[in-house]
């Protein structure tokens, strides 16, 4: 079998390749079109999606940005996790996490930070395997915002 490979989803075919497994994440996600405007977005935040494949099968999938704050310094946000529901149980989660943390200190960074849902007993399983600890809570409040200037 050959290793895992890394490889930025940057723009056109590499980025629809992540659309059907980023559903999976993200079911909200409705077309390939505003999902690519939306990566784009980000990445202007600075956020990068990374694709591992096995193969030629895109196995899974990281999105993070660095950020800072007053709290962690500089630090990585992992925004998206996912792998193919066929090749978890094979250690490709703990692979991703892996890639981000090696990037994370080659930027001098000081903490890797994810949520994950309250509902999410899985994942947070996982989390706390691989070494992330629950520091707080994460609370939202949806505003009443118009589409347009939302996405401006």
């Amino acid at each position: 079998m050959q290793p895992p490979m890394f490889r930025l989803l940057s723009r056109g075919a590499e980025q629809a390749a992540g659309f059907t497994l980023m559903q999976q994440l993200r079911p909200h996600l409705s077309d390939l079109e505003s999902f690519t405007r939306q990566l784009d977005r980000q990445a202007y935040q600075g956020y990068r999606l990374w694709g591992l494949w096995q193969g030629d099968q895109l196995a899974g999938l990281i999105g993070f940005r660095e950020l800072e704050n007053l709290i962690y310094g500089r630090f990585i946000y992992v925004d998206d996790l996912i792998v193919d529901p066929t090749m978890r149980q094979s250690g490709l989660g703990s692979v991703l996490l892996d890639k981000v943390r090696e990037e994370a200190r080659l930027r001098g960074c000081a903490h890797l930070v994810l949520d994950t849902g309250l509902h999410m007993a899985l994942a947070q399983r996982f989390y706390f395997r691989a070494g992330l600890l629950a520091r707080g809570m994460h609370f939202v409040q949806p505003l009443d915002v118009a589409q347009e200037s939302a996405h401006a």
